[in-house]
């Protein structure tokens, strides 16, 4: 019979895969003889059996036997505290392979019933804590296991609390905890949902809704969101319980081995007296600073200061560990290697590595290529910018503005029309997720630097302020109040995450300071990269940008971006309308001289680059006002706006993706072609006798057959004649080029996946429309994960193979790289690594290419070995 539960002692050996990340840690850490409270582990692939088939053979009567061995170990009874014993109480937790903070269930203070807690009154000697672990049991209980809205136990809570003048639960008697705890009793029998009072219901119960968590909602965003595979499962941790909620004596902490916004050496984290660990990570009331403890328990601080420094050194990395004080006694509940911002996460790497605690491979292996681009988030110019109105902790660093947002809904509609949105709540919770992604800035009331708030935005990378306690927030009514200043959905806020502090309107902002320690980390990336990596990039900023940021050259110069210019789309308008070739002429003359001197700046500021230039992609009716807004004006009398709207009526598409555009209206209209040719190749000219050394390439986009390659090739040789040659080349982003690569191949120098296109045809998807269905194609696991975000290996990756393989084949000098947005997302880079020559990305997705290029050279060494 297959085995799924393992007490700590039993588990050593076994992997995370196994036991879960929080089942690993307290492994690792009770071997190490650390204070861990007992506990068993039911592994993952116990979860995935349930969910694959209802239920585990077995499985309970597994945990009969390990819950007998927790009550050998702690001299406590499950149950009713029988025979004088006083009664085991388990927390029931989650613990995914991969660290999911806050995504699924967990449920404390399991195993009480109402004989139960005069038990646990009589062993404490304390009536107030034994109706408080009860009536936090029920609460928990009731919304994870039984389905009730957590809102309802908060109201109760919140109501007693007015009743009785008082501000915090601390302030609340037993007796006031008894009624409250009966109340939520009768209620949960009212709604047909009764909790169960016996504690072997409620730790079945409890195990299955920790396993069925793995599916939730928030949890299968999270996975979305981090590219986390949907079938590791959860383990379920079942261990005994220690209080934090037993006097002034006792508490609960988060702590950190470093600064997880910063990522400064030293102990940091907070502290909560007479309080249980959900406390803490709910936000529910705002905690202090560790460094208080040197206070009133100088003893306490400094134990905890060497476990911190024990366990760095044991798992090599910024650990986040979470502990109980139960009547001045330390206990540790988890560890686990902390979520940090980009910042921390470079600075940790490369001062681990130069303390020798790992290699610089391990370094540079470490960050997460994903989110460098945090890196360069601004900061508020703190010369031009005016008292902040509101104060917070700062708890996830970087600046934003935005429009106040106070639901996941109204984040949707903003994100939607393209604008910025601050998420402004009383406090996070794991339902928040869809708002905090979409966010530019996270603002809560409560909760402290270990918030769910401030652990899920710096995973994310958003700049965030918490615990903001002068606020007060109204989500129901789309408004929030702070110092008496009323904030409406739509304001505007700017969010310092680097100090706490909170701004009315948009404030001014600086580029982000100190990239010392990346150059450091990517100079020890280098020499393992074997892919270029080039930048898509259409103005000579740009293209500056790009070559600080360490760019080897332009893969995509979009031309078309170079035509949407007030000045200029008068002339591209007369070049659609043109009724002549005398009139087309004068337009391409107009439009000439505007792309040479585009083109010369973009060239001299890539001096001694490649510059890969596309002629003109988009069909010529996206240089044409709104359809509507044309017919209104022609049908207003504007002669203008008649000629225009019957030219858009000639020239409208039912599909434009698929119509008249790229090779095809560049050899139907040839003019164009020889127009931006003819100033991309007087550019290079122009440069080369000021002394310069520019090195353009033309591509040719959208073809789809060799014969649309070989009149496009024709039509720059008359040019190549009189200017020289420059390498010619075509994108490779339909379907059907990929496959007759090997046709095409002979014809030009290089191929370049425009994988945006490629991906939308291979899927039969637009990525304007696909917004509709795709995240729920995910959430249902029809698709892994958005292919518009990451390359799609099984499809879009087999056409790409197959594609270079036929084409370097028929050309063996045949250069190839990929410009799509898939070039600077890290996933994407490391699957292509192997196969092209170089990948290009947008300007602050360059140093996210350069270090996952990097990465993927290290791991291919790794295998190689």
């Amino acid at each position: 019979m297959d085995r799924f539960a393992y007490l700590l002692t039993e588990a050593q050996g076994l992997s995370r895969e196994v036991l879960g990340g929080k089942g690993f840690g307290l492994v690792a850490m009770h071997r190490a003889g650390l204070p861990v409270p007992p506990a068993f582990i039911l592994s993952t692939a116990a979860c995935r059996r349930f969910l694959q088939e209802g239920e585990v053979p077995g499985l309970w009567e597994e945990v009969e036997a390990k819950v007998a061995a927790l009550e050998g170990l702690t001299g406590k009874r499950f149950g009713q505290g029988e025979g004088g014993a006083p009664p085991l109480l388990v927390s029931v937790r989650s613990g995914a392979p991969v660290s999911m903070p806050g995504m699924m269930d967990t449920i404390l203070n399991l195993g009480l019933s109402l004989e139960g807690v005069g038990a646990l009154a009589r062993a404490t000697g304390n009536p107030r804590f034994a109706w408080d672990a009860f009536r936090r049991l029920l609460a928990m209980y009731g919304e994870v296991v039984l389905g009730e809205r957590a809102e309802v136990f908060e109201e109760r809570l919140s109501a007693l609390k007015a009743r009785r003048g008082v501000r915090t639960d601390a302030e609340l008697s037993a007796e006031d905890l008894e009624e409250l705890a009966l109340g939520y009793l009768r209620h949960l029998e009212a709604r047909g949902t009764p909790f169960p009072l016996d504690p072997w219901a409620q730790l079945r119960g409890a195990v299955e809704a920790v396993f069925r968590s793995w599916q939730n909602p928030r949890a299968r965003t999270y996975r979305r969101i981090y590219g986390i595979p949907e079938d590791l499962g959860t383990a379920v941790v079942v261990q005994a319980m220690v209080f934090g909620n037993l006097g002034e004596d006792s508490g609960t902490g988060v702590g950190f081995t470093r600064n997880p916004a910063t990522g400064e050496k030293g102990l940091y984290g907070e502290y909560l007296r007479n309080a249980q660990g959900e406390d803490v990570v709910a936000g529910v009331r705002t905690p202090e600073p560790l460094e208080r403890l040197l206070d009133y328990a100088p003893g306490l601080y400094r134990e905890i200061e060497a476990i911190a420094q024990l366990l760095e050194r044991h798992f090599r990395d910024m650990q986040d560990f979470e502990f109980t004080v139960e009547r001045g006694r330390l206990y540790l509940l988890q560890t686990r290697s902390g979520k940090r911002t980009a910042q921390a996460a470079v600075r940790i790497a490369v001062e681990m590595a130069e303390e020798g605690l790992i290699t610089r491979e391990e370094a540079v292996l470490r960050v997460e290529a994903n989110a460098l681009p945090g890196l360069l988030r601004p900061a508020v110019d703190r010369e031009r910018a005016p008292k902040p109105f509101l104060q917070g902790l700062p708890a996830s660093p970087g600046a934003a503005f935005g429009h106040a947002v106070f639901s996941n809904e109204a984040a949707e509609r903003y994100a939607a029309q393209g604008l910025p949105a601050v998420l402004v709540r009383p406090e996070t919770t794991p339902e928040d997720i869809t708002g905090m992604y979409l966010a530019k800035g996270i603002l809560t009331a409560r909760g402290g630097l270990t918030s769910h708030a401030a652990v899920v935005a710096r995973g994310l990378g958003v700049p965030a302020v918490v615990g903001a306690e002068a606020l007060r927030v109204y989500p129901e009514e789309g408004r929030a109040v702070a110092e008496g200043v009323e904030i409406r959905e739509g304001d505007l806020l700017t969010l310092d995450g680097g100090t706490g502090a909170v701004y009315l309107g948009a404030v001014p902002l600086v580029e982000a300071q100190g990239e010392a320690l990346l150059a450091k980390l990517l100079a020890w990336a280098e020499p393992h990269r074997r892919l270029g990596v080039r930048a898509n990039a259409d103005t000579p900023l740009d293209a500056s940008r790009a070559r600080a940021f360490g760019a080897e050259g332009i893969g995509l110069c979009r031309t078309e971006h170079m035509f949407f210019a007030e000045e200029r789309l008068p002339w591209v308008r007369r070049l659609i309308l043109a009724a002549t070739e005398e009139e087309e002429e004068a337009a391409l003359s107009a439009l000439f001289a505007f792309q040479k001197e585009d083109f010369k700046a973009i060239l001299r500021a890539m001096d001694g680059l490649p510059v890969t230039v596309r002629l003109l992609d988009p069909p010529l009716h996206e240089f044409l006002p709104p359809w509507e807004e044309l017919k209104a004006k022609a049908e207003a009398g504007d002669e203008e706006a008649q000629a225009l709207l019957e030219r858009a009526q000639a020239l409208r598409e039912q599909n434009p993706m698929l119509g008249f555009r790229g090779v095809r209206l560049l050899l139907l209209r040839p003019g164009i072609l020889r127009m931006q040719l003819r100033a991309l190749l007087e550019a290079a000219q122009e440069l080369r006798q000021e002394g310069l050394d520019p090195r353009p390439e033309v591509m040719v986009p959208l073809v789809a057959d060799p014969k649309e390659v070989e009149r496009a090739r024709a039509l720059a040789e008359e040019l190549f004649r009189v200017y020289g040659p420059i390498p010619f080349g075509t994108m490779i982003e339909t379907p059907r080029a990929a496959l007759l690569a090997g046709e095409i191949a002979p014809l030009v120098d290089f191929f370049s996946f425009g994988t945006n296109d490629l991906t939308q045809m291979a899927f039969g998807l637009s990525r304007d429309d696909a917004g509709k269905f795709l995240p729920r194609y995910v959430e249902e696991g029809l698709f892994p994960f958005d292919p518009t975000e990451r390359l799609d290996e099984k499809g879009v990756g087999r056409l790409l193979r197959l594609a270079v393989e036929e084409g370097r084949r028929a050309n063996p000098r045949l250069k190839v790289g990929l410009c799509g947005e898939h070039g600077g997302e890290a996933r994407s880079v490391a699957l292509v690594a192997p196969l092209l020559d170089y990948t290009s990305a947008s300007p602050y997705r360059v140093l996210t290419a350069r270090l996952a290029a990097a990465q993927a050279g290290l791991k291919e060494g790794v295998a190689a070995g």
